[in-house]
């Protein structure tokens, strides 16, 4: 008797409507929300239904139907690719940020040199003033190459030294003295055995192809780095990504706990199987801003780039000078090998005059000036911390991604897990693909690469290799490069657009979501992600 007492007071109970489950709960914040995101309300229920139908978010008690979850998930793939192409731009600008300075410091460099010519050059009289397109020549083809056309600078230069050769040969001859232009290619090419200029075509020329390898490889760097960054950026999020994404960002809004963020761990596992590709970036990475490093510190081995480039009139001056003061020994070995031009019984040509002006010359000497030197040296430094702070980019970007997102500090016990308002227990995976082989959150074939990515990863090696052939003065082979790295085609921006620094949070957890698709705000311009990304760590 007593047993059937208690058996129907069990049953009474257990069917008796508490509290908790005759209540029904509203879904307005649910509707609001979802109205902000730019649906309409059709089949959005007033109050909580079963969550049988559910797919992505726990089932139980919710406010989503199978087509509020499946918009809510393309939402939130739709804002993280946004918050990623966003950031990528930035990147994108901090790199075109670094060309613009160097290019302006080289280029000034350029040009000061070029204009220094007429100064430097003057004393050689018409050999100057009657051949000033030669000079400008040589700079012209110098810019060229800087800006990735595809010449040869060791041949340039070695052309540029014959062809003042000969005209150097041709002013000491008296007028009746008939070169022909066979006869001034024979001299042309006494150049590499009887060294007319003495050392300096040599000296010159291993400064030169060093100092304009090295910047434009550079250059390079950047225009490549900056394009990779475009590219990655641009890189679907996968099916598995999207569902994922649904549980941590939206699934807490259909469960009535908008209120709660996401637990950090969690965050963490989502983003960085979402990203594991794009963090496998990060080795090959930091060996192109190291090598980047390494050049831009090269720049200020002596000889520095500014002594070099300020120094060509200078070296030009000393090399006519010596050939002058040594053209009678010159000429008699050009006789020996070329036979005496003109007319028969002419003799050596009459070097007289040529002498009276070269009696006046004297060796010009470059000395570069204390500012030049000390704006080298900040420029050095300036690229070399920049570039610092973005060696990181591929696997800090999971984490500045979490760091508004997820809850913080001592709320680790009341965070959404995943499925409900608790603890995350799961361990957090490593950067990159083959360390999300157990990620709890996010299901990945790590047989299977990125294809996009991969092919990025190659054009960083490429890169970098090209960087170390320069460092050792080896001449590097691009194809003309002139449109990508005034902008065009490069992810060089040259828009008002790349200055401005994303948000990288477009998720609101406290619901206050006011425009149609998905909206974030851009932080003012800045320099480089990194610091930004700090920041928002710190936070």
């Amino acid at each position: 008797m007593r047993l059937g007492a208690l058996l129907c007071a069990s049953v009474c109970l257990f069917a008796a409507p508490g509290p908790a489950a005759g209540a029904e709960r509203s879904c307005a914040d649910l509707r609001q929300f979802y109205t902000g995101k730019g649906f309409t309300l059709d089949g959005v229920p007033q109050t909580e239904i079963s969550g049988e139908h559910l797919r992505m978010c726990p089932q139980g008690p919710t406010c989503c139907t199978s087509a509020t979850e499946e918009n809510l998930a393309n939402v939130s793939t739709r804002e993280t690719e946004a918050l990623i192409r966003e950031a990528g731009r930035s990147l994108q600008a901090s790199f075109n940020s670094l060309y613009r300075g160097f290019d302006i410091y080289f280029t000034e460099l350029h040009s000061r040199s070029e204009r220094s010519l007429q100064e430097a050059l003057s004393p050689l009289g018409d050999l100057y003033s009657k051949n000033t397109h030669l000079y400008g020549d040589l700079y012209g083809d110098l810019r060229r190459y800087y800006r990735g056309s595809a010449l040869n600078l060791d041949e340039t230069l070695t052309d540029f030294w014959s062809r003042l050769l000969e005209r150097s040969f041709k002013a000491s001859a008296p007028p009746h003295v008939v070169l022909s232009e066979d006869y001034l290619e024979c001299v042309a090419k006494q150049q590499e055995t009887l060294r007319p200029f003495g050392d300096v075509p040599r000296d010159m020329k291993a400064k030169v192809i060093r100092a304009f390898v090295t910047a434009r490889s550079f250059v390079q760097g950047l225009v490549i780095s900056a394009d990779v960054a475009k590219k990655v950026s641009q890189v679907p999020l996968s099916a598995e990504c999207t569902r994922s994404l649904m549980k941590l960002v939206y699934c807490p809004h259909c469960r009535g706990l908008a209120s709660v963020k996401p637990c950090s761990n969690y965050c963490s596992n989502v983003m960085k199987g979402c990203l594991a590709n794009q963090a496998d970036l990060d080795p090959e990475w930091q060996h192109l801003i190291d090598t980047m490093i390494q050049v831009a510190s090269s720049f200020s081995t002596d000889p520095s780039l500014d002594v070099v480039l300020s120094s060509i009139p200078a070296r030009i001056h000393e090399a006519v000078h010596y050939l002058q003061e040594n053209m009678d020994a010159f000429t008699a070995k050009v006789y020996q090998t070329c036979g005496a031009p003109g007319e028969a019984g002419t003799g050596s040509p009459a070097l007289h005059e040529q002498k009276r002006k070269s009696g006046s010359l004297t060796a010009s000497e470059y000395k570069p000036s204390p500012t030049a030197g000390l704006r080298l040296e900040m420029q050095v430094s300036d690229l070399s911390s920049k570039l610092r702070e973005m060696r990181h980019y591929w696997i800090q970007l999971p984490i500045a991604l979490c760091s508004k997102l997820a809850t913080g500090g001592a709320a680790q016990d009341k965070c959404w897990n995943g499925i409900t308002k608790a603890r995350y227990l799961p361990e957090v995976m490593g950067d990159g693909l083959a360390n999300q082989i157990n990620n709890p959150e996010v299901e990945l074939d790590i047989t299977k690469p990125d294809m996009t990515i991969r092919q990025q990863i190659m054009q960083l090696k490429i890169m970098s290799n090209k960087l170390k052939n320069a460092l050792e003065g080896n001449d590097v082979d691009f194809q003309d490069a002139s449109d990508d790295i005034s902008g065009s085609g490069s992810g060089m921006c040259l828009g008002s657009h790349c200055a401005r620094r994303p948000d990288l949070y477009a998720f609101r957890p406290d619901n206050r979501v006011t425009g149609g698709a998905a909206r974030h705000t851009r932080l003012g311009s800045a320099f480089v992600l990194l610091p930004l990304l700090v920041l928002l760590l710190q936070r």
